[in-house]
């Protein structure tokens, strides 16, 4: 089942057209990651979702209604890129404004702020002034602010951007919550490792489009192909080309494929062997997500 639902969505500021038809489908209870370069459309599509931004064309459906205006969307959270808080409040301050803003009042937002303490590992420092807090404690507590009304779908734009490995993994502790608590969750990263570790599937915008979708090991598939990539470096130089490897810009280093380890490496390396150099290292990787993104986005970079 589809929870939310976007249909041809387009948008343009000026001459610059920023969402050129895009659709998308969120399931019930997925997380769901959505990425793209810099500029390729994912924080307007964002805005959208959220009322922010209106869309020149196209349709946005959440539980199957459309969306007008900036009403309607009691049922959506949403976790900004930037840190929304008040720094001069305490977490339990903070808690308690953006609940109310949220419609909470009395016995109600009494306890949800007391659960999100609990939920971002902050009860113990929920007196203390924002301004003292670590970057990856801003990053929960901006979470938390956004689910209080307890949404059943909640747009992430970046939540982890700034932050330390451990505090990326209890971060993802507490989206796993949500979504056994019954939450369908659509996250924006530039960590492809995290989207390859905790979504179950990806969506590729590029250019205001959606370019490729489905899960992990579906785009590999459909993309790169599954075949191993091999990484060797060799004492010296070789004289000549080698049979089944390219050169990575460094000369003693020297890149193939395998479909299968087990038969083809000891192949490859026979090659090397044939040439007279001496391998000094072997790497092989499988095809990851970040080999689907810039095979599907390019290699330069975009500002």
């Amino acid at each position: 089942m589809a929870v939310l639902r976007i249909t041809d969505a387009t948008r343009s500021f000026g001459s610059v057209a920023a969402l050129r038809g895009v659709s998308l489908e969120l399931h019930e209870g997925e997380l769901l990651g959505l990425l793209g370069p810099n500029g390729a459309g994912k924080t307007t599509l964002i805005r959208a979702i959220a009322g922010r931004t209106r869309l020149d064309s196209g349709t946005i459906e959440l539980f199957g209604r459309v969306l007008t205006g900036t009403g309607g969307r009691d049922a959506l959270g949403v976790v900004p890129q930037e840190v929304a808080l008040y720094p001069l409040l305490t977490a339990h301050e903070n808690l308690a404004a953006f609940g109310s803003l949220h419609g909470l009042s009395g016995a109600e937002l009494k306890q949800q702020v007391a659960w999100a303490l609990e939920w971002t590992g902050l009860a113990e420092r929920a007196t203390a002034l924002l301004k003292t807090f670590s970057g990856g404690m801003k990053r929960r507590l901006n979470i938390a602010c956004g689910v209080l009304h307890k949404p059943k779908v909640v747009l992430l734009d970046e939540p982890t951007v700034g932050v330390d490995p451990q505090s990326r993994e209890r971060i993802y502790d507490m989206l796993e919550i949500l979504r056994k608590n019954g939450a369908s969750l659509l996250l924006t990263t530039h960590h492809l490792e995290e989207v390859e570790a905790h979504c179950e599937r990806v969506a590729i915008v590029d250019h205001g489009r959606i370019i490729a979708g489905g899960s992990v090991s579906e785009l590999v598939a459909s993309t790169v192909g599954v075949g191993r990539r091999v990484r060797v470096r060799v004492d010296r130089a070789p004289l000549a080309p080698l049979a089944g490897f390219e050169q990575d810009g460094e000369p003693t280093v020297l890149i193939g494929a395998v479909n299968d380890v087990v038969t083809g490496l000891p192949a490859l390396l026979g090659r090397v062997a044939a040439a007279g150099l001496h391998v000094e290292d072997v790497d092989v990787r499988r095809p990851s997500l970040q080999s689907v993104f810039l095979h599907l986005t390019g290699k330069e970079l975009r500002e």
